[in-house]
């Protein structure tokens, strides 16, 4: 449309006069002040509508959040007990773990030695059905569950619960020993082995729907194994994959400077050198994650290990008071909420998170085993929870406690405003001022492990869903290493939540199927220790 023109006539009056123009005194002053005004006004505005114009992360957050708060809501439903906060999920887990535990009569205790002979590949040969050694498999595994949990979520357990809280997180540990042996026998059992293409697919999926379904219960197989699936997928693009690339970055910042380093505001940067090294692994399937993992879990492992010890070595004289301190604080916790009972539901919670027995996540990655016997690979299975909760977990609240940082009571004056990795941090570098760069270390390895084997989780709940082809699992996988960018250069709080109850919504389904398949499992362990009497299943040197 054509904007009409307006014509203005000057009359004698309104014409400026010829010659300079007047500029009488103060007028300069005036103007300015005006100008300044005019520019405070337009800057106030700007600040305003940048403050109103919400970031890309923050919008997404915002649409995320109503979701995220009413699944987290539901997934970690959590009752009053004697002054603390109890998430009907841990006992969900826990309960599960009592129950094996006693059905295969303390099989974690009876099978330990036998385990690490599975381990050695004493009961395996490459000639076998399976991709990977029983060695590759565990290591895969026990990539998946050792993370930041085990570095932060410790720290949180032990400030909240006290000492003692360590002294629950490690018997809870042993008890998910059983819920591994019982999840990654079924894993094993039912797994498809595709002969042509030389590839194995396993998992809760797979003894879910051919399980229940032989026991008569097809529907109801179908329904827990598509709900798994479908938990399992979120669960490896969140919690498996953003929240470790998220917080790898934030403690790789805090290390180099923070606000000064010059990865500050670069978190996208990150993001692409973790994603093309996590490509770089995926692309090969799970034979290059265990080829990988098989090196790198040692590896963190004894690193973070051996720098703990030396911790310990450092405070020597002070081992027998924190031993003292992580028993009486388990049963007189005076100054922890809920007192003992807060100490019980910190160290179980802590456990149950960090290990993830029951979560069924773990018979993925077991499934792939070279062997004949799936009860063979239940027993390597129990070394998993050592690993993970009785070993690892249990270093980081030992150096915690030992360097005065928490005691029977939780945090001392010591730890300051220090909480989850920061105190962590902090009590590894009250020893030796440069552990925090070692701790940093760690955290990446961490992460990244987790990463890899968060993607072969995710990718077989995909391809149980889509079918498998190579198209299906390319888009899976460029999917994957996109949100390992987005996860570093973004905080997606909602999202992340969101994929963490993901996770655990996977034990509605598995821990239903393992009670019905647990008899299935007790005719295989009496099958499978029969023929070692007997001599029937060969040992290999």
């Amino acid at each position: 449309m054509k904007t009409p023109r307006i014509e203005v006539t000057m009359t004698p009056e309104t014409q400026e006069p010829s010659g300079p123009r007047c500029r009488p005194p103060g007028c300069n002053a005036r103007a300015a002040a005006l100008l300044a005004a005019a520019a405070a006004v337009f800057a106030h505005a700007s600040a305003h509508a940048q403050q109103a114009a919400p970031t890309l992360d923050q919008r997404i957050s915002a649409a995320v959040q109503p979701y995220s708060d009413a699944v987290a809501g539901v997934i970690f439903y959590s009752v009053p007990v004697a002054g603390t906060r109890f998430p009907l999920i841990v006992g969900w887990l826990i309960l599960a773990a009592l129950i094996f535990t006693f059905y295969f009569r303390f099989i974690q205790l009876r099978g330990f030695s036998h385990a690490i002979s599975v381990v050695r590949g004493h009961y395996s040969d490459p000639s076998m059905a399976g991709e990977v050694t029983p060695f590759q498999a565990l290591t895969t595994a026990v990539s998946g569950t050792v993370g930041l949990g085990n570095i932060a979520g410790v720290a949180v357990a032990v400030s909240l619960g006290g000492a003692g809280a360590t002294f629950w997180m490690i018997l809870a540990g042993l008890l998910g020993m059983a819920s591994k042996f019982t999840e990654v026998t079924l894993g094993v059992k039912y797994r498809e082995v595709n002969q042509a293409a030389g590839t194995v697919s396993g998992g809760p999926m797979r003894y879910l729907s051919t399980g229940l379904a032989e026991l008569g219960w097809p529907l109801l197989g179908k329904f827990l194994a598509v709900f798994f699936a479908v938990c399992c997928i979120g669960g490896a693009i969140g919690g498996g994959n953003m929240f470790q690339s998220n917080q790898s970055f934030q403690q790789v910042l805090s290390v180099t400077g923070g606000e000064a380093s010059f990865l500050a505001g670069k978190g996208w940067l990150f993001g692409l050198v973790m994603a093309i090294l996590v490509g770089l692994v995926i692309i090969g399937g799970i034979k290059s994650i265990a080829r990988v993992t098989s090196k790198v879990v040692p590896f963190m492992a004894l690193l973070y290990v051996t720098v703990g010890l030396i911790v310990l070595f450092i405070h020597a004289d002070q081992i027998l008071w924190a031993l003292g301190q992580i028993v009486s604080g388990a049963f007189s916790a005076e100054g922890v909420a809920g007192g003992v009972v807060g100490a019980l539901i910190q160290g179980f919670k802590r456990a149950a998170f960090s290990n993830e027995a029951g979560v069924g996540s773990a018979a993925i990655a077991h499934s792939a085993v070279q062997t004949d016997q799936p009860v063979s690979q239940g027993f390597a299975a129990l070394l998993e929870p050592f690993i993970d909760t009785v070993v690892i977990c249990t270093m980081t609240a030992l150096v915690i406690i030992i360097t005065g940082h928490v005691d029977a009571g939780g945090v001392t004056a010591l730890a300051g405003d220090a909480s989850g990795v920061n105190l962590t941090s902090a009590a590894f570098g009250s020893a030796v001022s440069w552990f925090p760069y070692v701790l940093a270390l760690a955290v990446v390895l961490f992460a990244f492990s987790t990463m890899i084997t968060w993607s072969y989780y995710g990718l077989k709940a995909w391809t149980y869903l889509l079918g498998e082809s190579f198209l299906s699992e390319l888009v899976f996988k460029l999917m994957f290493l996109a949100f390992v960018v987005v996860g570093s250069s973004m905080s997606l709080e909602p999202v992340i939540d969101f994929s963490d109850a993901m996770i655990f919504a996977m034990s509605l389904a598995n821990v239903v199927g393992l009670y019905f398949l647990m008899p299935v499992v007790k005719r295989e362990l009496t099958h499978y220790l029969a023929g070692l009497r007997s001599g029937k299943i060969p040992v290999h040197t």
